[in-house]
């Protein structure tokens, strides 16, 4: 098959970490060849949907893991698959992407569905399980946060739209921020925050549950550095290995049919102590970090959903 790969700089990737990396290098040991282009050169161009790229080969091989042939422009309906591969912020830019790629339906497999991508934003598609997730307010109005602060007194702080670990403030019961904060964060943006209930459990780790087509294929612990509440690898957070628990598959076991139904074929889910906090789906990691792990080979597993659905 051609295969785009629509995401950040692959020059810049860590080919022991990169998730993107690891779903190319399996596809081109699968026999199919890769483009690579930035979210930037993707276009509608009368009536088509384009990308200015690069054909490339992949290699475990640190500060080139691509060979990038000469830029070039594809129709992508050409492809027969493209992968949404770009990391957030989930902002206009982001969303507007997910309208073009929306226009190849019926021609080319875009995976991750954009449009229920756009639909399903990591700190939303949760509210869809309140069972299942921590007690949760979006809002922008600060006694509306204030109110859900005094209701449980330990609670996490952070942007709606944000990822990484940026950005994440816990305010416990003596904190006295909190209006500070609502000021800096609305200061320079329009968009709600969330706030939820701080799960002391997180300490003992965040676990990220991998899922392929709706169902669970195996999980890693992210434990916070010291002094940290955030787990995130990106801010220091350490991998664990981890097994899924009875409450893990509980969890997906609720949320896959759906996750299944809208095309999100790779899933990462959060999960503290018994309590679901993320459903990532734009551009979700941990996926080279549960094959060392595990010693299973989740790549292929992810290329053989796409392949079946391919055909």
């Amino acid at each position: 098959m051609k295969v785009a790969f629509q995401m950040d700089p692959i020059t810049g990737v860590d080919i022991k970490a990169d998730s993107s990396f690891r779903l190319a290098e399996e596809a081109q040991a699968r026999g199919h060849q890769l483009f690579y282009y930035a979210p930037d050169d993707l276009a509608y161009e009368e009536g088509r949907i384009t990308a200015r790229g690069h054909w490339m080969t992949v290699q475990r091989v640190d500060g080139t893991p691509a060979i990038l042939g000469e830029r070039v422009a594809v129709d992508l309906a050409e492809m027969d698959v493209v992968w949404l591969r770009q990391d957030p912020p989930f902002d206009m830019h982001y969303i507007t992407t997910t309208h073009l790629l929306d226009r190849l339906a019926g021609q080319t497999l875009v995976v991750n569905d954009p449009f229920w991508v756009r639909n399903f934003p990591e700190k939303l598609l949760v509210l869809n399980f309140p069972e299942l997730t921590p007690p949760t307010t979006i809002a922008r109005d600060l006694a509306t946060i204030r109110a859900f602060k005094e209701r449980h007194g330990d609670v996490i702080l952070k942007p709606l739209y944000g990822n990484g670990g940026a950005g994440v403030f816990r305010l416990d019961a003596n904190d006295r921020n909190l209006g500070s904060l609502h000021e800096l964060f609305t200061g320079f943006s329009r968009e709600p925050l969330i706030v939820q209930k701080y799960l002391p459990a997180v300490s003992k780790g965040d676990k990220r549950v991998i899922l392929v087509d709706g169902a669970p294929v195996g999980a890693i612990n992210r434990v916070p550095a010291a002094g940290e509440v955030r787990s995130n690898m990106h801010v220091g957070g350490r991998p664990e290995q981890i097994a899924l628990s009875e409450r893990d598959r509980e969890i997906c076991e609720a949320i896959g049919p759906t996750l299944r139904e809208k095309g999100q074929v790779f899933v990462g889910i959060d999960v503290i102590g018994d309590w679901l906090t993320e459903i990532n789906v734009t551009s979700p990691t941990g996926l080279q970090e549960l094959e060392r792990f595990d010693g299973v080979n989740v790549a292929e597993k992810i290329w053989q959903a796409i392949e079946a659905k391919r055909a």
